[in-house]
C-alpha cells in the first residue's frame, strides 16, 4: 500500500513509489493516495522504454478511460477514490504507473505523484522432465532437465528421486531447470520427478525411469579344498580342485576361465579334477558385460608343489649410505622354497660381523653384507648356490662389483625463463650406481642421489667467487670423490669509455660481454636520462647474448651529451659498465670572399659570380648560402624628398635578403638568371657546415659587361652581304631558264639580241588581255608546275601620252619584282 505523505508547504511536488504485484489473469488494485484528489491522471510506462501514455483521468468532468487499457485488462475506478482495478490482467501491463494527484486546486494546489510498479506473474504450467540418458553407463555424467511452458520467474526447482520399492526422497534443489549428475552408480537406479514453484503456484512433472548400465565388478573367486600359502592358493598334486566365479553386472555377466593367460573353460564354475604340476599357475576369470562390452577379470595363483623353474639369480646393491654391498640371491618359484647359500669367504666375512644392520637372513642365507674396508679389489666377483628337494644338482648364479670408470662431472645452466639456476653432478657407470650430493656455501646442498643430483638454486640466490662441492662415493672406495664449481658474476667491456664526436652525425657505443661460465641476461642500454632504451628514431640497437652496440642518432651536444649505462646480470649478480658521450659543435666555417660580380650580357639578366675561400685546407664547411636583394627595396632609395623617403623607410623597413642553398662545397662559381635589368642588385656569400653558419661576405653590385660593338656590326655587314649576293645569283639563273616566257624581263635585263627584239608596242596583240594599267602579270601560272614570276607590264602609249602631274617630272619609277616558287 503507498503510504500517506503529508502536504507539502513549499510549493514543492510530493513523489511516492511503491511496488505490487500481480497474477495473469486475477484482479490488481493500484491506489492512488488515501483520499479523492480533486483531479488526476493514471499513465503506464513500458519497460524498456521512456514514453508516458494516458490510461485513465478525471480532470474535473468524469472519469475518461483510454484505448491503451484494453491491453492491461479490464480497467475500472473504484468508487470515491482514484485507485485502479484492473480484472482479467494481462501480461502486457507489466510496468510502472504513475498517478498524478492535484488536491486544492481553488486555494492552494498540491500535486502528487504516485508512482506504482506492477509485476504481473505468471503461474508455473505443469513441468515435464527430460533426462540425456534414461540409461547411462556408471560412472557417466547426465543432465537432468525440468521443462516449463510458462511462468514468472525466479523459479525454484525441487528435484525427486524414488527407488524401487522405497520412499521418495528429495536430493536436489536449484534455481534453475538443469542439473548435473555425476559419476552415476548403480544407486541412482529408479523414478524421478522434478516440481517448479514460483510466487504463484508450484507443479510437478511426471516420473520418468532411470536404469542404471554397470558392471561387471571385479569377481569373487571360491576355491575349494581351501588351503592358502604365502604366494596363493596351494594343491596337491593329483588332487581335485574346484574354481566358482561371481561377479555383480547388469545386464548380467558371462564367464571364461585362463590358465596362464590361455582359455581353459567358459562358465562360473570350473573343475580340474586330477590336478599336476603343469597346473601351478595364474588362474584368471574373466567377467563380460555384452551390452556395455566392457570386461573385468581377477587373477589368482594356484600352487602344485614342485622345484622352482630356472636356476638362482645374484644381484649387488648399496647399503649403509654406500659404505657397504649387500650381495643378494634368490630363486623364485617351487615348493617347497629352495636352499641358497654363498661360497668360499663370502660366507666366512659374514659370520664374522656383528652389527645387527648388517646380519644375512637366518632362514634362507640369501643375503650378504660387505663393508668397504673389507673389499680390496675392484671388478669382485661373488657366487651363489641354490638346491631344492626335487633336484639332483644345485645351481649356482655370481655376480660382479667395480667402480664407476671415469671422474665426477659437474657443470651449471639456468632455466628457459630465467627462474632457477641448476648445478648438475653425475658419475655414471658402475655397479652398483654411486652415491652422489651437493655442499654448498651458505647452506645450500642437497642430500645424495644415486648417478647424478642436480642442486636447483633461486635465480640471483647463488654466492660468487665460492665453490659448490660435488661429493661422489662407491662402496668400493673408502674415501669419497669431489667436483668444484665457483660461481662468478659477469664482466662488460667496452671499446672506449669516453667518445666525442661533432654534432648531428651518429655515434656507435659498445658493450662486450667477456667469456663467462655462467649465462647472463640480455644486455640493457640506459641513456643519459637513466631511461632503458628499445629501438626508436633516436635510437637503434644491436645485440646478440654476447655483446649489444647503441647507436644514437642524429646527436645533440644539450640533449645527447651525457653518461650511457650498459648493464647485465647472471644467476650470482649484476654488473653494468658507464660510456661517457661528448658531443661538441661544429667549429665556425672559414670566410668566404666575392672575386667577381657581373653581368653577362648586355641585356642584364643574368649575372656571373666568382668568390674564393680562407683556409681551403681546413675544410670546415658543407656548402654556401648565396644571398641578393633589389637596391629599390632598402629604404631612400625611391622619392625625391625627404618626407618620401621616410615613408618608404617606414613602409619597406630593413632590407631584404633572398636566399638560395648550395650544397656542393666545392663549388666556387654560380650564374644567377631571370633579373630585371632595370633593377638593381646586391649580391653575398656565406659559407655553412652542419650546424653552423659562417659571416656573409661583403655585398656588391654586378659590374657592367665590356664594349664589344665593332665585331658586332662586321660580322653583320657580311652576313648581310653573303645573302644578298646568293639571291641575286638565283634570281638570274631563273631569268635565264624562263627566257621564252618572260622575254620582256629577258630584254630588259641583258638587252636585244637580234632585229625581231624590238616590237612595236602599238600592235594590240602584245598586250595581256587579263592585264590592267600598272598591274601585276603572273606567267606561266596555269601550266607550268615550276616556279612562276609575276613582273609589272609598262603602260600603254596610248594612255601614258598624257602630261604628267605637276611636280611629278623628275620623281623616280618604282618598280616592283614579285618572285613566286611553289615546290613541285
Amino acid at each position: 500500500m503507498v503510504e500517506i505523505m503529508k502536504i507539502n508547504h513549499n510549493w514543492e511536488v510530493v513523489y511516492q513509489d511503491t511496488s505490487v504485484d500481480g497474477v495473469v489473469g486475477n484482479a490488481v488494485i493500484l491506489e492512488c493516495g488515501a483520499t479523492l484528489p480533486d483531479m488526476y491522471i493514471w499513465s503506464f510506462t513500458k519497460p524498456g522504454t521512456e514514453a508516458i501514455k494516458a490510461v485513465v483521468y478525471n480532470l474535473g468532468k468524469g472519469t475518461r478511460i483510454q484505448k491503451l487499457a484494453e491491453t492491461l485488462g479490464k480497467v475500472s475506478l473504484i468508487s470515491n477514490s482514484a485507485a485502479v482495478s484492473i480484472e482479467n490482467l494481462l501480461v502486457a501491463a507489466h510496468g510502472l504507473f504513475t498517478c498524478q494527484a492535484f488536491y486544492d486546486i481553488t486555494r492552494e494546489p498540491k500535486v502528487y505523484y504516485y508512482y506504482v510498479h506492477l509485476n504481473v506473474q505468471i503461474p508455473v504450467t505443469k513441468p515435464f522432465l527430460l533426462v540425456s540418458d534414461v540409461s547411462p553407463v556408471e560412472g557417466s555424467t547426465i543432465w537432468m532437465r525440468c521443462n516449463l511452458e510458462n511462468g514468472t520467474g525466479p523459479v525454484q526447482y525441487m528435484w525427486q528421486h524414488e527407488p524401487r520399492g522405497g520412499n521418495i526422497t528429495t536430493f536436489a534443489y536449484s534455481d534453475t531447470n538443469i542439473i548435473n549428475v555425476t559419476n552415476v552408480n548403480r544407486n541412482h537406479t529408479g523414478f524421478y520427478r522434478c516440481v517448479a514453484s514460483n510466487a504463484v503456484n508450484s507443479k510437478g512433472s511426471n516420473r520418468l525411469l532411470l536404469e542404471t548400465i554397470f558392471g561387471p565388478d571385479i569377481p569373487q573367486i571360491d576355491v575349494s579344498p581351501y588351503t592358502i600359502t604365502e604366494r596363493g592358493y596351494s594343491a596337491v598334486e593329483r588332487g581335485t580342485v574346484s574354481l566358482l566365479c561371481q561377479a555383480q553386472s547388469n545386464p548380467a555377466s558371462q564367464y571364461v576361465w585362463f590358465h596362464n593367460n590361455s582359455q581353459v573353460y567358459a562358465g562360473s564354475h570350473y573343475t580340474i579334477t586330477r590336478i599336476f604340476r603343469m597346473h601351478t599357475g595364474d588362474y584368471a576369470c574373466l567377467a563380460q558385460n555384452t551390452y556395455l562390452n566392457t570386461r573385468s577379470k581377477k587373477t589368482i595363483s594356484l600352487t602344485v608343489y614342485y622345484p622352482p623353474d630356472g636356476s638362482p639369480s645374484c644381484s649387488v646393491e648399496p647399503a649403509l649410505n654406500h659404505t657397504a654391498l649387500r650381495l643378494l640371491c634368490s630363486w623364485p618359484g617351487g615348493f617347497p622354497s629352495p636352499s641358497l647359500s654363498w661360497t668360499g669367504d663370502l660366507q666366512r666375512l659374514a659370520q664374522n660381523e656383528t652389527d645387527t644392520e648388517q646380519q644375512t637372513n637366518p632362514l634362507t642365507n640369501t643375503a650378504i653384507l660387505l663393508r668397504s674396508k673389507d673389499l680390496s679389489s675392484n671388478n669382485s666377483l661373488f657366487s651363489c648356490i641354490g638346491s631344492h628337494i626335487a633336484l639332483k644338482q644345485p645351481l649356482g648364479c655370481s655376480t660382479r662389483s667395480y667402480i664407476p670408470p671415469a671422474e665426477p662431472v659437474c657443470f651449471a645452466y639456468v632455466t628457459n625463463n630465467r627462474k632457477y639456476l641448476l648445478l648438475s653432478c653425475s658419475w655414471d657407470g658402475g655397479t652398483p650406481k654411486a652415491l652422489v650430493w651437493w655442499e654448498g656455501p651458505g647452506g645450500q646442498g642437497k642430500g645424495g642421489e644415486e648417478n647424478s643430483n642436480i642442486l636447483i638454486l633461486r635465480y640471483g640466490t647463488a654466492q660468487g667467487g665460492l665453490p659448490y662441492t660435488c661429493h661422489a662415493r662407491h662402496p668400493l672406495l673408502a674415501q669419497t670423490k669431489t667436483c668444484r664449481l665457483t660461481l662468478e658474476a659477469p664482466i662488460l667491456l667496452t671499446q672506449r669509455r669516453v667518445v666525442s664526436v661533432y654534432e648531428g652525425s651518429d655515434v656507435q657505443l659498445t658493450c662486450n660481454l667477456r667469456a663467462n661460465y655462467l649465462p647472463a641476461s640480455e644486455i640493457a642500454w640506459f641513456n643519459n636520462q637513466g631511461v632503458n632504451v628499445q629501438d626508436t628514431s633516436k635510437y637503434k640497437l644491436q645485440r646478440t647474448s654476447a655483446w649489444a652496440n647503441l647507436t644514437v642518432k642524429d646527436t645533440h651536444e644539450r640533449e645527447d651529451s651525457g653518461e650511457y649505462r650498459c648493464s647485465t646480470s647472471n644467476a650470482v649478480g649484476g654488473t653494468e659498465v658507464n660510456v661517457t658521450l661528448v658531443v661538441k659543435r661544429h667549429p665556425m666555417p672559414p670566410n668566404v670572399t666575392l672575386v667577381k660580380v657581373a653581368y653577362n650580357s648586355l641585356q642584364r639578366t643574368e649575372v656571373e659570380l666568382e668568390w674564393k675561400v680562407e683556409s681551403e685546407e681546413e675544410k670546415g664547411w658543407t656548402g654556401f648560402i648565396l644571398e641578393h636583394q633589389w637596391m629599390s627595396e632598402r629604404p631612400g632609395r625611391r622619392g625625391s624628398n625627404n618626407d618620401t623617403n621616410a615613408e618608404t623607410k617606414d613602409k619597406i623597413g630593413p632590407p631584404v635578403w633572398y636566399r638560395n642553398f648550395i650544397q656542393d662545397p666545392e663549388l666556387r662559381t654560380h650564374t644567377v638568371g631571370k633579373l630585371t635589368p632595370t633593377e638593381t642588385y646586391q649580391f653575398r656569400v656565406t659559407p655553412m657546415n652542419h650546424r653552423t653558419i659562417g659571416h656573409p661576405s661583403s655585398a656588391k653590385s654586378p659590374a657592367e659587361p665590356s664594349s664589344n660593338v665593332l665585331p658586332a656590326v662586321i660580322g653583320a655587314a657580311l652576313g648581310g652581304m653573303l645573302v644578298a649576293a646568293f639571291l641575286t645569283v638565283l634570281l638570274l639563273i631563273f631569268i635565264i631558264r624562263n627566257r621564252n616566257n618572260n622575254p620582256r624581263l629577258h630584254d630588259l635585263l641583258f638587252g636585244l639580241q637580234h632585229s625581231q627584239s624590238r616590237e612595236n608596242i602599238n600592235f594590240p596583240e602584245d598586250e595581256v588581255v587579263a592585264g590592267t594599267e600598272g598591274g601585276t602579270e603572273e606567267i606561266g601560272a596555269s601550266s607550268s608546275p615550276g616556279p612562276s614570276m609575276a613582273l609589272p607590264r609598262a603602260s600603254s602609249p596610248l594612255t601614258t601620252a598624257q602630261a604628267p602631274p605637276p611636280g611629278d617630272d623628275n620623281e623616280p619609277v618604282n618598280v616592283t619584282i614579285t618572285v613566286q616558287a611553289t615546290g613541285s
